[in-house]
């Protein structure tokens, strides 16, 4: 099964991704797609980390921040495939255009292509957390633009190859393809 789970900024998107993932699978491929760039990042990317490591559910955790469909490619091709949560994909996407520097929008664009399609043929278990930043003000500047707008581009994609897609709110999962209304 695939499923993408999204929603705001401190939602309870990924605890309840790891839930998730450990009511479905015995042991589990986390992957983190998050850069230290600041000091508070590398808290919080430490303060991840120790959490799994304590954590009695057996997480094998790899840091992947802008590889991601080679990476999904490389465990789907695996022996069995193991079950993954990727966390997060608006993280990734940042990643990738930040990286692509003056061909940012055009390198990002093939990039959600080719993350679309590493989702749409993994074979196994795959939970993949994002987030919903389209729902606030529109950005001031064009690098933000178009973030917001390749992200919802993003999730439209990731959402159309996934049987389950959660909105999580105030920590409460709804699941929407149950209640998605077909014309």
């Amino acid at each position: 099964m695939k499923s993408l789970i999204t929603g705001g900024a401190r939602s309870g998107k990924s605890g309840f991704a790891e839930r998730l993932c450990m009511s479905r699978a015995e042991a589990a491929v986390y992957v983190a797609t998050a850069q230290a760039f600041d000091d508070e990042m590398k808290e919080r990317i430490a303060l991840h980390r120790s959490q799994r490591a304590e954590a009695t559910y057996p997480w094998r955790t790899l840091e992947e921040p802008l590889e991601l469909p080679a990476l999904l490619g490389r465990l789907g091709s695996s022996g069995e495939p193991p079950a993954v949560l990727v966390d997060c994909l608006t993280l990734w996407l940042s990643n990738v255009l930040l990286a692509a520097g003056d061909e940012g929008g055009a390198s990002a664009r093939e990039a959600v292509e080719r993350l679309t399609e590493a989702v749409a043929s993994y074979p196994g278990e795959l939970i993949l957390v994002t987030n919903e930043v389209g729902s606030g003000i529109v950005p001031e500047y064009p690098l933000g633009r178009l973030y917001r707008d390749l992200s919802g581009i993003m999730n439209q994609r990731i959402a159309g190859v996934c049987g389950e897609v959660f909105l999580v709110t105030a920590g409460v999962a709804v699941e929407l393809k149950r209640l998605e209304y077909r014309l």
